[in-house]
């Protein structure tokens, strides 16, 4: 069992950390910059190229049914369901095989309304109620893989 974060732009990084300690599960950081971790045998990070999805596709390849990904990217969700894996953004939300058509829709509605001009803002701002969220969908997650 591992957990593969998508780190440049999480916010829950310390998170993943702690409860992987406390369960013994290997995490590692996957980031197109440098990123600190914590000096952890079971803590890795991976520095990729910054070329175009260079991270999305080094967690893609690695993602399987053993694995937890930790993304926002709808697509990268989307990749690593189909290769088994379980899928959470850092808000907590889990990615399934049941929403993941559904979020793809709406992020492809979103770009055609940028495209056209619309102004339409981003996505909420990140609270503690997502914090809280995430540390419990993180938890039964695990407990989940860990059955297998």
């Amino acid at each position: 069992m591992a957990i593969l974060v998508d780190a440049d732009a999480c916010p829950v990084k310390d998170e993943v950390y702690r409860v992987a300690l406390r369960r013994g599960v290997q995490v590692t950081i996957v980031s197109n910059g440098p990123i600190r971790i914590p000096p952890h045998p079971l803590i890795g990070r991976v520095q990729v190229g910054s070329g175009f999805d260079a991270a999305d596709d080094w967690i893609a390849e690695r993602a399987g049914p053993a694995t937890l990904v930790v993304t926002a990217d709808i697509l990268l969700a989307d990749r690593c369901l189909k290769a088994g894996a379980t899928v959470l953004s850092p808000n907590g939300k889990p990615f399934t095989t049941s929403s993941i058509g559904n979020a793809i829709a709406v992020r492809a509605i979103m770009a055609d309304l940028r495209a056209g001009g619309d102004s339409i803002g981003g996505p909420p701002p990140f609270t503690k109620t997502d914090r809280s969220r995430f540390l419990s969908a993180l938890d039964e997650a695990l407990t989940r893989l860990a059955r297998v």
